[in-house]
């Protein structure tokens, strides 16, 4: 039998946080959760829930003295958690601009900073950076959230490089139209046509390839072997896109 790994997943309170969480847990693994909203009924019983905001950097070390505390290594780290401004730039403010980047960016670079001991000291292990399509392609009134998202990629990168000789991969993975609470939120910016909810999800769906919106589990499933040795190991630096092929499509088509 081999020995239960560990994984930390920021923003587990949302969609795609809380499907990986529940994806890791039916593989066997210990999940470590945060977000800022309560903990949610069905979080893994074996795991442990830290309730703060990320996006402090106060927060970080508060959260790594409890993550230690519960198991003093770490396989895994999803760096999931973000926050959306859907607005125009010209109207965007100042702390509007900040808050994004302090939730979708800075909080990536100190949580690595404060995991990489913890990654080190299992003898490697991975990370994966939950990115966005919006990072390669975007639309407007979303300007914040798809630069630090772009920012996301060029850190992971960066990451890879620093961290290879320590045997930790850095992959970030990018998705495109997922039915979470975050996407959900973001239809009165116009994107997706008018109407009620169900109506703008299927527009949505028809802009896809495979002619669908994503399903949180389907992008854990894609973290999950992003973050499994086995199945990626020879993967670092790199940006998988899961987006129904979005992105594949000619937009003048």
């Amino acid at each position: 039998m081999s020995e239960t790994k560990t994984v930390l997943i920021t923003g587990v309170g949302g969609g795609i946080g809380h499907a990986s969480a529940r994806h890791f847990a039916s593989k066997g693994w210990r999940v470590i959760g945060v977000d800022r909203a309560d903990c949610r009924d069905d979080f893994p019983s074996n795991g442990h829930f830290i309730k703060a905001d990320i996006s402090q950097p106060e927060a970080a070390e508060v959260i790594f003295r409890q993550v230690k505390s519960f198991h003093p290594t770490l396989d895994v780290l999803v760096n999931n958690a973000a926050v959306q401004v859907a607005k125009p730039l010209v109207e965007t403010s100042v702390e509007e601009w900040d808050a994004v980047m302090a939730s979708n960016l800075r909080s990536v670079f100190l949580f690595v900073k404060l995991a990489h001991p913890l990654i080190k000291a299992a003898d490697g292990g991975s990370i994966v950076n939950v990115s966005s399509v919006h990072a390669i392609q975007t639309s407007a009134n979303i300007a914040a959230y798809a630069a630090s998202k772009g920012g996301l990629l060029a850190l992971t990168r960066a990451m890879a490089i620093e961290f290879a000789p320590d045997n930790i991969r850095v992959n970030a993975i990018l998705p495109g139209a997922v039915d979470t609470p975050m996407l959900r939120a973001g239809l009165g910016r116009g994107h997706a046509g008018h109407g009620d909810i169900q109506e703008r999800l299927d527009n949505l769906a028809r802009r896809t390839v495979n002619g669908k919106v994503g399903k949180p589990e389907e992008i854990a499933q894609a973290i999950y072997f992003l973050a499994d040795n086995e199945q990626s190991s020879f993967m670092t630096g790199q940006a998988l896109v899961v987006d129904g092929g979005a992105t594949a499509r000619l937009s003048t088509e």
